[in-house]
């Protein structure tokens, strides 16, 4: 491409689109006003999806990156602008999703000056992105722009926030295609010696269990993890973020592991010789105390990141690099391996305590619930936002496929889910979306409902309503005495169903087991036919999550039930 003049905002976009960008979520304002203009001119080659607040472009961002592997981009003005996309982009940085956060600020002469919806961007998202920038020159901001995708996507992937100044979107300055630096995966941290002693561990552990994480999904490794645990011949746990990264219906799958992991798991990283973590980072969630956690184990740590080695739990061996690479090469060395009492021995576990189903109770229990889910909305993608919900769904619905389940992990972010959702559904061509929520998360962001309906997506959000913030109210009850200090929510119960009508969506109400499959493939129908769905499924507010660690405790210190 020859070189043409254009003014910042059309080079911005001109970056963006290098780097394969079609679609982009947004809420406009004074500062990017001339961005907006270009995305006008623009609008043939680069779709903006208008949501109805900023955090609600960030989460839909977050979702698209998640559901991609690519990086979602979300755009808002100065000041409120941009401070309303902080909560989107510390859970982007929590989850390690590559997001490019891009904000207009005040003119140059303006900035330190207090001016008209000035802030300092860069300034208070600093601690929350991967990096950041402030343009203040015309002549950097497309090299900026690149800079921003690369680090974003390289290595451990995150977000990046660039933030422009008004006048640099207006100025005018030469401006040249260029085709985007290539990421290659991060090997020049992969020594012989420590796959050498890595595959030493794994040759001689009678025990092995391999504990996964989201680093698997960031790494696309979920089908080499699956060779990887045959060829060692290994049960494998996931945590909620590394949900899609090995097969659900496998034997050799323990279900999830930590605060809230299945007794099975649990116990096995308790009875294992060999921990090996791959793309996990011994979240408190998952370890509890860290004193009692795998005593009897080795632990082999594999991430493409060093700061996590050794950061939360010691390490006996470690292999850094690209998660994908290392599995790579150490199937390469290792040889196929048997470990028939230890698998017999998790198999064993699993059939002892296996999760609670109700499917024959005429009441709406939330495991039949989102067994039912699971079979009416197979293929979709699944959000969920943050609480007891959550858990559930992440015990008993999974995901189908890699990045089919998408979760604030880090932060938990309640209103993530349906801008998540929406994200996700647009990065997959408008295929089906379901959020899972509940009915405090549902009314943070339920706005969003008015973005799924104007762009008829199909997404479906079923709203676990126990009319209480079940997760808090659920501690409550166990460690403080039954003093349930607001977490009642339905003293200002609102009636959903008419509030999606209200929307543009359809609303429906599930009460008992008997009618759950029904509804649910009526609200699938609709939101594939253009008009997404609310289901307002109402389950009884001492529905409790278990299994579960109390604070303080060993991780196979767990609670089954009542």
């Amino acid at each position: 491409m020859a070189t043409v003049t254009l003014n910042g905002s059309e080079i911005l976009i001109e970056t963006l689109l290098e780097h394969g960008v079609s679609d982009v979520f947004g809420y406009p304002g004074g500062a990017v006003l001339n961005i907006y203009d270009a995305l006008y001119k623009y609008r043939d080659r680069i779709t903006h999806y208008l949501t109805a607040h900023e955090q609600g472009a960030a989460h839909a961002a977050d979702g698209y990156a998640r559901a991609t592997g690519k990086a979602g981009v979300c755009i808002a003005t100065s000041g409120p602008g941009a401070t309303n996309l902080v909560t989107g982009i510390a859970t982007a940085y929590m989850d390690s999703v590559p997001l490019i956060a891009v904000t207009g600020n005040v003119a140059k002469p303006l900035l330190g000056k207090d001016s008209f919806q000035e802030v300092d961007t860069t300034g208070i998202t600093m601690p929350i992105t991967k990096h950041n920038f402030i343009v203040k020159d015309i002549e950097k901001l497309a090299e900026t722009v690149r800079r921003a995708f690369y680090i974003a996507l390289s290595g451990r992937p995150g977000p990046v926030l660039v933030d422009i100044t008004k006048d640099v979107t207006a100025a005018e300055y030469p401006y040249e295609r260029r085709e985007p630096r290539k990421i290659s995966p991060e090997t020049d941290s992969v020594t012989e010696e420590d796959l050498a002693e890595a595959a030493r561990l794994i040759s001689e552990a009678k025990r092995p269990l391999i504990y996964a994480g989201g680093g698997v999904i960031s790494a696309n490794a979920a089908d080499l993890l699956k060779k990887f645990a045959e060829k060692i011949d290994a049960p494998v746990a996931l945590t909620l973020m590394g949900l899609g990264a090995f097969p659900d219906d496998s034997p050799r799958f323990t279900g999830m592991v930590g605060m809230h992991g299945t007794k099975t798991s649990n116990m096995a990283v308790m009875e294992c010789d060999l921990l090996i973590a791959a793309g996990a980072r011994f979240s408190d969630r998952v370890i509890s105390d860290v004193r009692k956690f795998a005593q009897e184990a080795k632990v082999l740590h594999l991430d493409v990141d060093a700061a996590e080695i050794n950061k939360n739990v010691m390490t006996e061996s470690q292999v850094i690099g690209d998660l994908g690479e290392v599995i790579k090469r150490l199937l390469g060395r290792l040889p196929e391996m048997s470990h028939k009492a230890w698998l017999e021995r998790v198999g064993g576990l699993k059939a002892a305590y296996p999760l609670p189903l109700f499917e024959k109770e005429d009441a709406l229990r939330p495991p039949a619930l989102l067994r039912a889910v699971r079979e009416v909305m197979r293929g979709a993608a699944v959000t969920t936002d943050v609480g007891q919900h959550q858990i559930w769904a992440g015990q008993y619905l999974g995901a189908g496929f890699p990045r089919g389940f998408i979760s604030s992990g880090g932060l938990g972010t309640m209103g993530f889910g349906l801008g998540a959702a929406i994200g996700a559904s647009v990065a997959r061509g408008k295929r089906l979306a379901v959020n899972i929520t509940g009915d405090g998360s549902f009314r943070m962001n339920c706005v969003e409902l008015a973005t799924a309906a104007d762009y008829k997506l199909p997404v479906v959000d079923i709203i676990m309503n126990n009319h209480a913030l079940g997760m808090v109210r659920q501690w409550q009850e166990l460690f403080y005495g039954g003093r349930f200090s607001q977490t009642d929510l339905s003293r200002t119960a609102a009636d959903f169903v008419k509030l999606a009508e209200a929307f543009g969506c359809r609303g429906f109400r599930i009460k008992d087991a008997a009618e759950a499959r029904d509804v649910l493939r009526e609200a699938r129908a609709s939101a594939e036919g253009g008009v997404p769905a609310v289901v307002d499924c109402w389950i009884s507010s001492d529905e409790k999550v278990y299994p579960m660690v109390p604070p303080g405790e060993s991780i196979d210190k767990v609670i089954l039930g009542e």
